[in-house]
């Protein structure tokens, strides 16, 4: 209900920048106070996805200027996340898949720029700056779109169980970015990869990534080379575009949060979040089969 350093409310649908306190609009002087709750539901999150949860986490600054983002650095997690490696399955035309996660850290989010509203001028919103953000990191084994709308989708039914978010897309509580490459048949190293900001439905994610694995084999086939760029997905074209070039990595900057001490996990704190922890939908699936004698398709 409030954000992840400040108590200022998340509440969507606000007038813009009425739900954003002096703590998200980086005044000097102000400090930024940890919220709880983000903790727990980061490390629920990690034992649903048998993770190594880290006993201890230290936030990060992250510096880089953009307009939305008030303080110039944004709080994150960098050499020490809260939740470590993991998986997700996924069902495949019956199959199962595993999907190793390679990291979920928490952060805070930015505002929100606004560039239809006024002609000529962008407008920020900063009513969402500091909204907690756990960002989930994912090995690079997804193999088609279909299997990123299945991955997508077990991951929105999990963390909506979870009660860790709403899960509504269109409002962006869920959010994907999606990383794309190709590789010629017999090839074993995958090609120059490209990013795809921001998508908020499951259709868009698999129309965005199609639209851009075809493009990238285009590329190829013609004899060019595949830039390593971000890119947005414009869902009324139904194609990808360039949104910035990304040759080289960011340097970020990356320091320790001198205002925040580390995230310490006590034995009995872990064990309170396990005593509260819920049966899971595949093992209350697994349950109904065995003890009612329930097929899938009545589950």
């Amino acid at each position: 209900d409030s954000k992840i350093f400040s108590g200022a409310s998340t509440t969507y649908g606000g007038d813009p920048n009425t739900q954003a306190c002096l703590v998200d609009l980086g005044y000097p002087g102000t400090l930024p106070v940890l919220n709880q709750q983000a903790i727990e539901m980061a490390i629920r999150f990690g034992l649903a996805t048998d993770a190594e949860i880290s006993p201890r986490s230290v936030f990060a600054r992250k510096n880089y200027f953009y307009p939305d983002l008030p303080k110039g650095y944004q709080i994150s997690q960098f050499e020490l996340p809260i939740v470590g490696r993991g998986k997700l399955s996924i069902d495949i035309n019956g199959d199962s898949k595993d999907i190793r996660i390679l990291r979920a850290h928490l952060e805070e989010d930015a505002g929100k720029s606004i560039h239809d509203q006024f002609d000529g001028y962008s407008a920020i919103d900063l009513n969402r700056a500091g909204t907690p953000l756990l960002e989930i990191v994912s090995e690079p084994e997804i193999s088609s779109a279909k299997e990123a709308v299945a991955y997508m989708k077990a991951m929105h039914q999990l963390v909506t169980y979870l009660d860790v978010s709403d899960g509504n897309m269109s409002q962006g509580s869920l959010r994907c970015d999606a990383n794309v490459s190709v590789r010629k048949v017999g090839d074993t190293e995958p090609g120059t990869r490209t990013e795809i900001k921001n998508i908020n439905s499951f259709r868009f994610v698999e129309k965005a990534i199609n639209f851009e694995v075809k493009r990238q084999i285009k590329q190829l086939e013609n004899g060019e080379t595949v830039t390593q760029e971000t890119r947005l997905y414009d869902s009324i074209k139904d194609e990808t575009r360039p949104m910035r070039s990304k040759e080289f990595a960011n340097d970020y900057r990356y320091f320790p949060e001198p205002d925040l001490l580390p995230v310490v996990i006590s034995d009995k704190e872990m064990q309170d979040i396990k005593d509260n922890f819920p049966e899971l939908a595949k093992e209350k699936e697994k349950r109904f089969q065995a003890n009612l004698l329930l097929v899938e398709d009545n589950i």
